[in-house]
């Protein structure tokens, strides 16, 4: 009967202990999007040229929905679109009536912000420049505060319309929209 009770008193501590941790390990997706090409998300800026039509000729920004008003034709959708795709999409509906052969270039103007936050001088959002990482990125945000664990921090990221977060060393890439979190050390 003792045994049974010390038992489960020791079952009971571990799983609360297990359900006290936050560790999340890194999804395999979060590496891997990296390699992909950049797909277009709500808050981005675009330039599209087309060729000899100036009044067509403009920066569009993605809105909340994931689309873009273009003039003649209305929304288009970028929402998880690459650039290349997003040329085809417009081409494709300036032929249906209104451009014999339309010759569409679109290219990132702004990139949507990312965001900082926890143990750092100044969380806040900021503007994502390609190439960023994430210690680059608490510089930017005036650096670790004094109680901030330095070794890894937790990033969330949207990748294919699932929203992940996993931990990462402060030597990894950023991509835009992403959020990272100092967390606070221990000792």
């Amino acid at each position: 009967m003792k045994s049974t009770a010390h038992l489960f008193r020791a079952m009971l501590a571990l799983s609360l202990l297990t359900g006290c941790s936050s560790y999340r390990p890194t999804p395999a997706a979060f590496h891997e999007v990296l390699d992909q090409p950049y797909r277009l998300g709500a808050g981005d800026r675009i330039r599209v040229t087309v060729f000899e039509q100036d009044g067509l000729t403009n920066t569009y920004s993605v809105d909340q929905s994931g689309y873009i008003s273009f003039p003649l034709v209305g929304a288009v959708p970028a929402r998880g679109h690459t650039a290349q795709q997003l040329e085809k999409e417009i081409a494709d509906k300036l032929r249906q009536g209104y451009l014999r052969d339309p010759d569409v270039s679109v290219e990132i103007d702004r990139y949507r912000p990312i965001f900082v936050m926890g143990e750092v001088g100044a969380a806040g959002q900021y503007s994502y420049v390609p190439g960023v990482t994430v210690q680059k990125a608490i510089a930017i945000a005036g650096g670790f505060t004094p109680r901030a664990n330095q070794e890894s921090v937790d990033i969330t990221r949207d990748i294919n319309g699932k929203v992940m977060t996993g931990r990462v060393q402060t030597s990894d890439p950023l991509l835009p929209g992403d959020t990272v979190y100092v967390r606070e050390r221990l000792f």
